[in-house]
């Protein structure tokens, strides 16, 4: 019998601000063409956990595998080269480049050599950047901000996309469409981590979901499951 390995897991990880111990033992595993949901209220830990596996801060415990490598404590840059793409919360597009300029600068082939998302591709799964291709990243709307950083991250043909508050202070018809984009996204087998408040619409886009409390993993488990567990997700997300 072969051992699965996943396309990432996280084991044990402990991560510290200076003195200040965020991470508490937190351990994740993402398959192949899986969608994880992590939820917890504001200061729980979830962008920690992101930053952490994304390389942007180094564990002081716990472990890091991708695709069976460890990547413990590697660099954002060797984690991203593995298939990793990133939608940080904050977008961090580049205002003085055109919608074009910034996607055409992320543009690379997958692992693998694949191109699947290229720039044509983009511009159909987003029509508003295809109108707007010519615009500076600074005259473009919040959400059309957070369209263009999805945009960026597919162009580098990711295996695992990470959205961090995909929807956060977007218009209603703005998170209808990163939601429908998202749902697209899925259907191309990318495996992706989600981050949102709506908690309703991450469990139903997810096939698992981990829920942080205080650095610790305090709940976990199928998304439809837990979709049916209220009581424990008002104690745990205070809805």
């Amino acid at each position: 019998m072969t051992h699965h390995e996943p396309l990432l897991r996280a084991e044990g990880l402990h991560a510290y601000y200076g003195d200040s111990h965020v991470l508490h033992g937190v351990s994740l595993a993402i398959d192949a063409g899986q969608a994880i949901g992590l939820l917890g209220r504001n200061g729980m830990g979830k962008t920690t956990l992101i930053r952490t596996i994304m390389g942007y801060l180094r564990p002081r415990a716990g472990s890091l595998r991708i695709d069976g490598r460890d990547m413990t404590g590697a660099p954002p840059e060797m984690i991203a080269r593995l298939g990793v793409g990133y939608v940080p919360e904050g977008r961090g597009i580049f205002p003085n480049l055109s919608v074009r300029e910034n996607l055409v600068m992320s543009a690379r082939p997958g692992l693998n050599g694949e191109r699947d998302w290229t720039l044509d591709r983009v511009f159909h799964t987003f029509p508003r950047l295809a109108e707007r291709q010519s615009h500076g990243g600074q005259q473009l709307s919040g959400g059309e901000q957070q369209m263009l950083s999805i945009g960026r991250a597919l162009m580098t043909n990711p295996r695992l996309l990470i959205l961090d508050e995909a929807t956060e202070g977007l218009a209603p018809l703005v998170v209808a469409e990163i939601w429908r984009v998202i749902a697209a996204i899925r259907e191309t087998r990318i495996a992706t981590l989600i981050v949102d408040r709506d908690y309703r619409m991450v469990l139903s886009q997810t096939d698992r979901a981990i829920v942080l409390e205080k650095g610790r993993v305090a709940l976990a488990g199928e998304s439809a499951a837990l979709r049916g567990d209220r009581q424990a997700l008002a104690g745990l997300l205070g809805v």
